[in-house]
């Protein structure tokens, strides 16, 4: 039998002790649960994750109280799975410690079979919630226009297909909604471009406190914002929600002893029922309708579809 060299550089006790250091140092921890009597059996590093009292009793039916619940359902079928064929499975699950602390875990299940049949589920459960932060934070980055703090175009392209996609399904949405400030370049030109990055910030935070239910909010670039509203459907309504939109946003901003005047000019292209429309159409007809707005005398609505009629602030 080959000798293994670790054995000769430690005693057993130490070689112990420097896998638990190194396990802990990961923040990993060792887990099983026998299957005919559900007894659970945890190293101290799955303790610390879960934040768990050592000396609390492990019943499995609490600790699965522990996850969130899409993750519970997820690794519930995950060990079904692993106990149903033996195959390992790694799936990361979101949980709640003991003190309700917000972590996510790397949870590895295998499965040990006597006769054919499966007794125990062992593994590991790591810590990634650092790793998970890192993801999100990049994530967000890459979504997120920087200034306003808006979804930025990839963003809004990448929700606008899933939720008015070329599948004819347009979801929930309603109006695909072009919003255009006026005069935006000459407020830059004569007060420079830290009070149109203010001005860009206001309209932001604006459309947020009054569309906290759209399907999306987004800034595509320099002085356009984009909409994707969910309610209302009716294009009466939707005519008198973008008309009050107008009216919002028309409301002097004030910056460092300045008083700035903001105006905007908006078109929407109402989606209507039943979906027959592309998205390309749709942006199209917004484009279109936002063109309208600005050429019949800028801070107006002007609507394309089914039944909309042009209104003015």
């Amino acid at each position: 039998m080959r000798k293994d060299p670790a054995a000769s550089l430690f005693p057993d006790e130490a070689r112990v002790r420097l896998y638990d250091e190194a396990l802990n140092a990961a923040r990993i921890g060792a887990w099983e649960c026998d299957l005919d009597t559900e007894r659970l059996s945890w190293t101290s590093g799955v303790y610390a994750l879960f934040g768990y009292p050592v000396g609390n009793p492990l019943r499995r039916a609490s600790i699965v109280d522990l996850y969130v619940d899409e993750s519970r359902r997820h690794m519930e079928l995950a060990r079904a799975e692993a106990i149903r064929t033996g195959c390992p499975i790694t799936l990361d699950t979101e949980i709640r410690t003991w003190r309700g602390e917000a972590r996510w875990m790397r949870l590895s299940i295998n499965a040990a079979r006597e006769n054919g049949r499966t007794v125990r589920v062992f593994g590991c459960k790591q810590d990634v919630t650092a790793d998970r932060l890192s993801i999100e934070q990049l994530r967000r980055q890459a979504e997120t226009d920087p200034l306003t703090g808006l979804a930025n175009r990839a963003m809004f392209q990448a929700r606008y297909r899933e939720v008015v996609d070329d599948s004819l399904n347009h979801g929930f949405a309603s109006a695909l909604v072009l919003i255009d400030l006026d005069g935006f370049k000459e407020l830059n030109d004569t007060l420079g471009h830290l009070a149109g990055d203010a001005c860009l910030c206001e309209v932001a935070q604006r459309l947020r406190r009054a569309f906290h239910n759209a399907g999306l909010i987004s800034r595509l670039g320099g002085d356009e914002f984009s909409i994707i509203l969910r309610a209302p459907t009716d294009p009466a309504r939707i005519a008198e929600v973008l008309q009050r939109t107008i009216v919002m946003l028309s409301r002097p901003l004030f910056w460092n002893g300045h008083r700035i005047a903001v105006s905007a000019s908006i078109g929407a292209a109402l989606i209507g029922r039943p979906h027959r429309r592309r998205i390309a159409d749709l942006f199209e007809e917004a484009d279109l309708a936002l063109y309208q707005a600005k050429a019949a005398g800028r801070n107006r609505v002007h609507l394309i579809g089914d039944q909309a009629q042009s209104r003015a602030a």
